[in-house]
């Protein structure tokens, strides 16, 4: 099966149902109209039904088509890059530790929406690791652990012995912990939050892609092949599947195919020896390693590619590599399932939440980290829509504009060079293990 479609996800064969989101037909009037129907804009679509807005999510196809449904399914409570400290030195010291702490709380609201409105998707908020594969990476991980402890998260740095017992490995050497992450199925939650917009009183559309965003006097009409809605608001929740409906927004972003796989269920020893706490995995390699448990006993883990030709085969190859020198017991897995998506990736690796046009709003990029970046992302549109941006936004100045990258048309080949130059620069340090 072609590795694009989503029914060849993990997660589209084992999610909880969703709801009924029929085409839109005919003219609508809304409050808010929300483009996407993925974490950012069910979120948005949830806290503004929730204020009493009326709202209307048209989605492309439907809810979680796109990353939010084919995510690895961890909560991550971290930027892919920055630690704490980095982001006070480049924002300063109030509104860096106001996106801090946006940041670190992101995951905390997931799982309180989660809890909050009885979401079926496997929850397990057991906690994050981030381990170190090579003594090159140690001193920044231990910085970071004791820069987020400082700030009162809930962060430890785990030494060779604890983390041995934590991963079930002796592959790492140490790690970060945190223990506001954790795992979900990733398309289940998206429609949970659709099943929960719809009960606060939104309205979703599924099969109905914008085509058109006209301005006309104080409001904004978004056109349909099936009909209009007329709204005084607008969010474009669209993150790396961005067509070109608003001029810009698109080539701000690198969209980075991921490729994701998923073992066949493994026995009750391996389960109770490998992770045996549940958590997730992403260590610090610049190309990520990433693993963690789904409900039935398969390791899912990713499988990143230079090129896409023969797509499974070779994400194949690549995580099984990766599990003989992670987690050797498992041996020569078989996998079930392999699929993949696109991440929305930026130059400086952080994301952006911009005004593009008077009422019309964006939040994009998010560097791997969507399941809870996108989520809070979303309530911050929320609050924007209704209240435009107060004193206190948690997103620094510079992340509110939008930033198209020049030469746009040759990111995608260039991030694969850079994606060879990363692994070469892994086996560097990896080299410092010997």
């Amino acid at each position: 099966m072609d590795t694009s479609l989503h029914q060849s996800s993990l997660w589209w064969q084992t999610a909880a149902p969703g709801p009924d989101t029929p085409p839109l037909s005919g003219s609508h009037q809304a409050d808010v109209c929300v483009i996407g129907g993925g974490y950012t804009g069910l979120s948005a679509a949830l806290h503004l039904a929730e204020g009493g807005t009326r709202v209307v999510v048209l989605e492309a196809e439907h809810v979680g088509f796109g990353a939010s449904g084919r995510n690895h399914g961890q909560v991550v409570p971290m930027l892919s890059r920055y630690g704490p400290d980095d982001i006070a030195r480049r924002f300063g010291d109030e509104p860096g530790e106001r996106f801090n702490r946006f940041v670190g709380e992101a995951a905390r609201l997931v799982f309180d929406l989660i809890e909050r409105h009885g979401i079926d998707c496997d929850a397990q908020r057991v906690g994050w690791l981030l381990p170190v594969d090579s003594p090159a990476r140690a001193d920044m991980v231990q910085r970071r652990a004791e820069a987020w402890a400082k700030r009162e998260m809930p962060v430890s740095y785990l030494d060779a012995d604890a983390t041995s017992a934590v991963t079930g490995s002796d592959y790492w050497k140490s790690a970060l912990r945190h223990d506001w992450g954790g795992n979900i199925q990733p398309l289940s939650y998206a429609r949970g939050l659709a099943h929960a917009a719809i009960h606060a009183g939104a309205t979703i559309h599924g099969r109905s892609p914008a085509t058109g965003l006209v301005r006309s006097g104080n409001r904004w009409t978004v056109a349909t092949d099936g009909g209009t809605v007329s709204a005084e608001a607008v969010v474009l929740a669209t993150n790396a599947y961005t067509g070109h409906l608003w001029p810009g927004l698109g080539q701000s972003v690198v969209p980075f195919r991921l490729f994701l796989g998923a073992t066949t269920p493994q026995g009750d020893n391996v389960r109770r020896t490998l992770l045996p706490g549940g958590h997730s995995v992403s260590d610090s390699r610049t190309i990520l390693w990433a693993f963690r448990w789904d409900r039935d006993a398969r390791m899912v883990l990713g499988g990143d590619i230079l090129l896409p030709w023969r797509g499974q085969t070779r994400t194949v190859s690549v995580a099984r590599k990766r599990l003989s020198a992670a987690f050797p017991e498992i041996g020569e897995a078989d996998f079930g399932h392999v699929w993949d998506g696109k991440v929305a990736m930026t130059m400086d690796r952080l994301p952006r939440a911009v005004e593009l046009g008077p009422g019309v709003w964006a939040a994009l990029g998010y560097n791997g980290r969507g399941v809870a970046l996108a989520t809070a992302m979303g309530r911050l549109l929320a609050h924007r829509c209704m209240s435009g941006i107060g004193p206190d936004d948690p997103v620094p100045t510079e992340l509110r504009s939008l930033r198209p990258i020049p030469f746009h048309t040759i990111a995608v080949p260039t991030a694969r060079v850079m994606l060879l130059h990363y692994r070469r620069l892994d086996s560097r340090a990896e080299a410092t293990r010997r």
